[in-house]
Order: C-alpha cells, then structure tokens, then sequence
C-alpha cells in the first residue's frame, strides 16, 4: 500500500466483542482480530488530544492499538459454599473503541520541493522508474510520487516529489498542508527552480518563497540539508540577464550548493545526484519517527469483575440500566446506603472498578436510572473522595 486511500470512505471497524462465560467453569471465546493494513510512514492520533498513537515507520510493522474484548469466566469460578450452581457468569468484556485519524507523512530519504512547473516530474522521471503525470499546469502532482536513485556501485536513495507548492502552503492555503508535512520525514531537500522564468516569475524570489513557507511551517526542516538545482538551463541561450549568476551570488554565501541542470536532456543531474549522496552519507541525520504519546489502555478502564449491563426502559420511555453480579449483590448486603458514609463508599466502590466507566461505554447520560437488585439511583458524573480511615 502507498495510500491511505482504502480508508476514505470506510471509517468504522469493529473486532468481535469476547463471549460470556458459560456452565461447567467455560470460559467464553474471546474477541475476533482485526487488523487493519497502512502503508509505511502511517501516523495515528487520538481523534480528540491530537496525540500519537502509533507511528507505523521503520520497524514498527505491527502494533496492537486496542485489544480485543476477552471471555468472561464461567459460572462455576463464583461458585460458595451457599451457592454451588449460581445463576450469574462473566459478561464477556466489550472491545475497547477510540476515534482516531490516520496521517500519512511519507518516508524518503530526499524530498524534491520548489513550484509549480519547475520540473519536479520531469527530474523524477529522468533519474528513477517511476512514471509521474507530467502536464504544463499547477497542481500536476496530488498524491507524492516516489522513485528509487540506484548508482552503478549499488548504492541509491529514495526520493519523493512533493506537489508543488504555492506561497501560504505553510498557512493551509490550498493543500498546503497535506503537502508539507511528508517534507518532515526526509533527510535532504533538493529545491527546484526555474531559472528560465517561463511563468515570468523570478526565480530568486521563488526561491525565498519555498524557503520561508518551509521555515514557518516548521524551522526544523530549514535546518536539513538543502541543494538549489536551477532547471531548464537548457533554454536559457540568448538571455541578456544570467540567472545561474544570479542565484548564485544570492545563495552560496550563504553556504547553498547550486547545481545548474536540465531536467529534459540531463545536462547537470550526474553531478546533482552524486551531491545529494555525499549529503546522506556525511550530513544527513536519520529520518523522523514519532514516539507514542497515547497509551489507550490508560485511558480507557475495563475492568475484571463478574457482572452484566443491561438496558430496557422504565414506563415513560426513559432508560434503566440494570447492573447484577455477585460482587455486587454482596457489597449491597453489607452496606448501609441510608447513611452518608455508607452512599459514600458505595460511590467510591462503583468508581474504583470501573462500573461507572462501563455505564458510560453502554451510554448512561447525567439523570438516567441505575438498577440493582432492588435499588434504584439516579447517575451523575461527579467524582465523590473517599473517606478517611479515621473516619470510617
């Protein structure tokens, strides 16, 4: 896969959830995999915080994001001496859910940037296989075309044509965006000009352009490694103006290589290619991986006690949840829920494991009714503190 394409239009996957447990001590299956294929340089994020979920480069191949719904116990492991066969087994654990977004930021060790029309395709064709669109208009190029660079001695790089950019790409003018964050992940920039001014734009001035939407969008890209390879030079017979002069009495002092090329006929890219491999082999830092920001089993709280949900409605149509397991019915037994302490720990109690976080996964909202056998409460979101030993 070199897309994120599949998943355009197909936005909910769903693993099995774990079966309940049964008679006899059966446990209940557990949940059915489901895995989910990127292509390499895939970054996923909690929906919400923006956070890092996993960044599927290099050797991270697999990752398990969310786990499974596991099988409940069967009835037999809550067997007492007071009741040998109870009627009540582990509800089979729902699976986990999250939101998250998908963001391909591609891997390659060159980046070709510059816009449109200076000849990006043109040079990608020319020193790979890869067979890009090329057509005389802006936005040519919608989706990075990648290319292998592959030298007689075996050595080669890969590198990438960024769609070309145009002045507040940095700003999410047009696509801006979903151009430059794929700039991240490469090692060496190769900045493309056209030094013949077919546009009549200024190719000095474009040049500056590229630079300060790299630099805002992010400075650290300003800091890789950049060539200017000024295109067309095989055009730009009869010029009164040298443009070649131009940029280069504009740029190397400030410690720029230029390397004049035609991307049409080769003048100039043996040379250009040869820079860019010395760059990766003595000045390039390795490319970007993303650590984990967003750990979803710390955030999302399942829980290990015997118990089951259920949803019906009372006669106005509002919904009861009935929460019943044999841990429940035993902490009810021994509570007081007529004296503050006793309502006190019993809030506690259903925080700590987890119960009110199940309610919420099955959709109680502030009001709704809570069942347990026999006791009715109305739910509410706000954290109750325990009390102190002292106090108890």
């Amino acid at each position: 896969m070199n897309t994120l394409f599949t998943y355009k239009h197909n936005y909910m996957f769903r693993a099995g959830n774990g079966e309940e447990g049964g008679q006899r001590r059966c446990h209940g299956k557990n949940g059915e995999d489901l895995v989910l294929k990127v292509p390499e340089g895939t970054i996923l994020r909690e929906e919400h915080t923006g956070e890092i979920i996993a960044d599927m480069s290099g050797n991270n191949t697999r990752q398990v994001i969310l786990k499974g719904g596991r099988g409940g116990r069967g009835n037999m492991n809550f067997a007492t001496p007071t009741n040998q066969a109870p009627q009540y087994a582990e509800p089979g654990k729902p699976a986990m859910e999250l939101d998250i977004t998908m963001e391909l930021k591609l891997v390659a060790d060159v980046g070709l940037v510059g816009f449109p029309n200076a000849g990006k395709s043109t040079f990608l064709s020319r020193v790979t296989r890869a067979k890009p669109k090329i057509a005389d208009y802006p936005f040519t190029t919608i989706q990075p075309n990648l290319g292998v660079v592959e030298f007689d001695d075996g050595r080669g790089f890969v590198i990438a044509d960024m769609p070309g950019l145009i002045e507040g790409a940095s700003e999410g003018v047009g696509l801006g965006h979903e151009f430059l964050r794929h700039i991240e992940r490469t090692r060496v920039i190769v900045h493309i000009v056209d030094a013949a001014s077919f546009d009549g734009r200024d190719p000095v001035s474009d040049i500056r352009a590229i630079h300060r939407e790299l630099e805002q969008y992010n400075p650290k890209i300003m800091k890789k490694p950049i060539v200017i390879a000024a295109n067309k030079i095989d055009v730009l017979g009869g010029m009164e103006d040298d443009p070649i002069a131009r940029i280069r009495k504009e740029f190397e002092p400030e410690g720029y290589e230029i390397y004049p090329i035609s991307a049409v006929t080769g003048q100039g890219v043996k040379e250009l290619l040869y820079e860019v491999l010395k760059l990766l082999e003595t000045k390039a830092t390795e490319p970007v991986y993303y650590e984990q920001e967003y750990f979803p089993e710390d955030n999302l709280v399942t829980e290990d006690l015997p118990y089951s949900i259920a949803v019906t409605e009372d006669r106005k149509g509002k919904p009861v949840y009935i929460v019943e397991g044999p841990k429940i019915d035993k902490m009810l037994s021994y509570t007081n829920l007529e004296s503050e302490k006793g309502f006190t720990y019993f809030q506690n109690w259903m925080r700590k494991t987890g119960i009110n976080k199940n309610l919420e996964y099955y959709g109680i909202k502030e009001g709704d009714t809570v069942r347990m056998y026999g006791h009715e409460f109305d739910y509410y979101t706000e954290n109750t503190e325990e009390q102190d030993d002292s106090d108890e």
